[in-house]
């Protein structure tokens, strides 16, 4: 347990670290665009390398598909009722002021508690941990922390409780991974493919509705080609694991 918890906290704080470097200074709407454009890259290649195809060789088709389902509907559902929408209007109005920083938060949140719950399993049956998708692990979390850190105070909210938030999100991230550890014994393949799939859901649903249409919002027409360095970088990271 000792050691899920090191590695889930190693994992998590990623996500303080980047919330961190987006209140300690301005950024830039383009610096931004480009950080947020790379991190969508490196998510994109989560979703089809360390979740789906993982998910669908250890627990097969039907039960990936399950948790993409109900991921998907997690994150569209939380994230409406996080901005106060009404399902029948939404799209005819302006998202209220800071809703993208709250948007990334809750797919950090959906997207970290399932990948931890794995990570936990793989390191209580004595697989280990991979340096490798670790390090894939803060190049997609590092950029959600800094854009919705930075949107976030933008809008007007503390940077204390921010950063705060931040902290609690790491916290969960982690106690997951020590939840996946203790649940080892008594989940199978089938559990962590549903879980893998679930994560894979609430991060299309996320970076469909509110990072890549910001990304490209403030980097414009170069977050095509800074999303395909991300989306290389994570993948040629994920041979490695």
């Amino acid at each position: 347990m000792a050691s899920a918890t090191l590695w889930g906290a190693i994992a998590a704080s990623s996500l303080v670290i980047g919330a961190a470097l987006g209140l300690v200074r301005k950024w830039p709407d383009r610096q931004l665009g480009l950080v947020l454009s790379f991190g969508a890259g490196a998510l994109i290649s989560a979703v089809s390398f360390e979740l789906w195809e993982e998910g669908f060789r250890v627990g097969g088709a039907g039960w990936v598909g399950v948790g993409l389902a109900f991921g998907a509907l997690s994150y569209f559902l939380a994230s409406r009722r996080l901005d106060g929408d009404d399902p029948a209007e939404c799209g005819n109005h302006r998202p209220p002021s800071g809703s993208g920083g709250r948007a990334l938060a809750l797919g950090a949140t959906l997207d970290g508690i399932p990948e931890q719950l794995v990570l936990g399993i793989g390191l209580a049956s004595g697989k280990g941990i991979s340096i490798s998708l670790l390090l894939a692990i803060f190049i997609s979390n590092l950029p959600e922390a800094i854009g919705s850190a930075t949107d976030m105070s933008a809008s007007g909210k503390p940077k204390r409780k921010i950063l705060w938030l931040w902290v609690a999100v790491a916290g969960l991230v982690t106690l997951a991974t020590m939840a996946g550890y203790a649940l080892a014994d008594v989940t199978g393949r089938s559990f962590s493919g549903a879980i893998d799939g679930f994560a894979a859901g609430a991060l299309l649903v996320m970076l469909i509705d509110s990072m890549i249409p910001e990304a490209r919002t403030k980097a414009g027409r170069v977050a095509g080609l800074a999303s395909v360095l991300g989306f290389a970088v994570a993948a040629g990271l994920s041979s490695f694991s």
